[in-house]
C-alpha cells in the first residue's frame, strides 16, 4: 500500500481534523516559537499551554531536570492569562490557520469555568483540554485528578460554561488508584473525550547542591520513560470503553511519543489521536516526520485509514 493514500483523518470529539496529531500542552507554548520549524496548519490542531484566570509566574528555579529517557519539570503552569489568549495569541493562531485546543484550569470550579466562557466565539479554537492535574484550592491543595468527584465536578462545569459544540477533553493523571474509575467519572460528567496522560511525578538530587529538583522538591516527568505507562493506561481505559463500562468517546494519548511507530502502538492500545510533546524540545521538526513514519507503518500493516487502526491490539487479543 502506497503511505501516501493513506487516509488520516481523526476525530475530535464530534469534530474532524485532517490528521491525528497535535502538541502536549506546555511544550509548544502558543506556537510561535514552533511555527518558526512547522506549519501549524499542517498540525491536526495545536494545544496550548495551559491558561489560567490570571497571569502566573510559574514555580521556583530550577525548573529542568535531565533523567534516564526523560526530563522533570516544575515549571508550575507558568501562562499569560486568558485575557492576553483571547487578545492577542488566538487571532495569532488563527491568521495562520491552526486548529487550536486550548488547556484550561483553574484554582476552583469558579475559575475554570470562567475561563472556559471566555473562549466562546474565539477563531480558530476547536476544542478545550481540561487540565485536572493542579491543586483544588477549595480542598487544601488536593489535586482535582485525584478524585472522581471532583474530577467530575470541574469536568460538568466547562462542559456547562463551554460552546455545545466544542469538544470538551479532560486530561488525567496516572497517578491515581484508579485512572478508569477517574475516566468513567469525567465522560459521565460530560467530557467529549480523554486526554492521557498528564505527566507522573518525579524528583531527582542534584549530587552538587545536594538538593531536590526542580526547584519545587517534585515535578512532572515526561519523555519516552513514561510511554509504557501511557500505553497501559490508554490500553486500561479503552477496554473498559469496549465491555461498555465507559460510554465510547475518543482517547487523545500522550507520554514519550517520539516516531510514527510510537504513535502506532497509542493507536493500537485504542487512541484516537497522538500528541508529541517532551520531544519538541530536542526537535522542533518532529511533528511532520512522526505523521510521516505514521503513514509509512500504518501502509505496512496493510491500513488505508488511521481510524481502522484504533484499538486494533484489542480485536487482536480476542481472537
Amino acid at each position: 500500500m502506497d503511505p501516501r493514500e493513506i487516509d488520516l483523518t481523526a476525530p475530535l470529539g464530534h469534530r474532524t481534523l485532517p490528521n491525528p496529531l497535535t502538541t502536549a500542552s506546555g511544550c509548544a507554548g502558543y506556537g510561535r516559537e514552533l511555527a518558526k520549524f512547522v506549519p501549524l496548519d499542517a498540525l491536526g490542531s495545536v494545544t496550548t499551554k495551559t491558561v489560567m484566570r490570571e497571569p502566573r509566574t510559574g514555580g521556583p528555579a530550577p525548573r529542568t531536570a535531565r533523567t534516564p529517557s526523560g526530563m522533570l519539570n516544575g515549571v508550575g503552569l507558568q501562562g499569560v492569562g486568558v485575557a492576553h489568549l483571547v487578545r492577542t495569541e488566538l487571532p495569532w493562531l488563527a491568521e495562520r490557520g491552526a486548529r487550536v485546543v486550548v488547556s484550561v484550569a483553574g484554582e476552583r470550579l469558579e475559575e475554570f469555568a470562567e475561563v472556559t466562557a471566555a473562549l466562546d466565539g474565539q477563531p480558530g479554537v476547536v476544542g478545550v483540554e481540561v487540565n485536572l492535574s493542579c491543586p483544588n484550592a477549595a480542598d487544601r491543595g488536593q489535586v482535582f485528578a485525584c478524585n472522581p468527584a471532583t474530577s467530575y465536578d470541574v469536568v460538568r462545569a466547562v462542559r456547562r460554561a463551554a460552546d455545545a459544540q466544542l469538544p470538551v477533553y479532560a486530561k488525567l493523571s496516572p497517578d491515581v488508584t484508579s485512572v478508569t474509575e477517574i475516566a468513567a467519572a469525567c465522560v459521565q460528567a460530560g467530557a467529549d473525550g480523554l486526554s492521557l496522560i498528564n505527566t507522573p511525578l518525579g524528583m531527582a538530587i542534584d549530587p552538587v547542591t545536594l538538593r531536590p529538583v526542580p526547584g519545587g522538591a517534585a515535578g512532572g516527568l515526561s519523555g519516552p520513560a513514561i510511554r509504557p505507562l501511557a500505553v497501559r493506561c490508554v490500553h486500561q481505559v479503552h477496554a473498559e470503553m469496549l465491555a461498555g463500562r465507559i460510554p465510547r468517546v475518543p482517547i487523545l494519548a500522550m507520554g514519550g511519543l517520539r516516531t510514527g511507530l510510537d504513535a502506532l502502538e497509542f493507536t493500537l492500545a485504542g487512541a484516537a489521536g497522538v500528541a508529541v510533546g517532551t520531544a519538541l524540545f530536542h526537535d522542533p521538526t518532529a511533528p511532520l516526520r512522526i505523521l510521516d513514519e505514521l503513514r509509512t507503518e500504518l501502509a505496512a500493516r496493510g491500513f488505508a485509514s488511521y481510524t481502522d487502526a484504533v484499538g486494533y491490539a484489542h480485536r487482536a487479543e480476542s481472537t
